[in-house]
């Protein structure tokens, strides 16, 4: 079952957030992950979420979704990303 990791993304440092997307693309690609979407267009039609950007990403499943995430390669990165935005990220299980 395909996984998602879904980032709501409040970009503040748009210099350290264009390092990390330099270099994000090259841990994705030993986990399988596919980006479904990056994107600052975004219509709220309910409730009150104020997000600024939005990435989805899709993995063959969660256990590869956490391997991502978890591996050596994106921790050496993830602090550029966490300097630059203030994000919330979540993994969901697809159908």
């Amino acid at each position: 079952m395909s996984a998602y990791a879904i980032f709501d993304a409040d970009i503040h440092d748009a210099s350290l957030m264009d390092e990390y997307l330099e270099k994000v693309p090259a841990t994705l690609k030993k986990y399988g992950a596919k980006l479904l979407a990056a994107t600052s267009t975004i219509d709220t039609v309910e409730g009150g979420w104020a997000s600024k950007r939005v990435v989805i990403l899709e993995f063959a499943d969660m256990e590869a979704a956490r391997a991502w995430y978890n591996s050596p390669e994106y921790q050496a990165v993830l602090p550029l990303r966490l300097k630059a935005a203030n994000d919330r990220v979540i993994f969901v299980d697809g159908m």
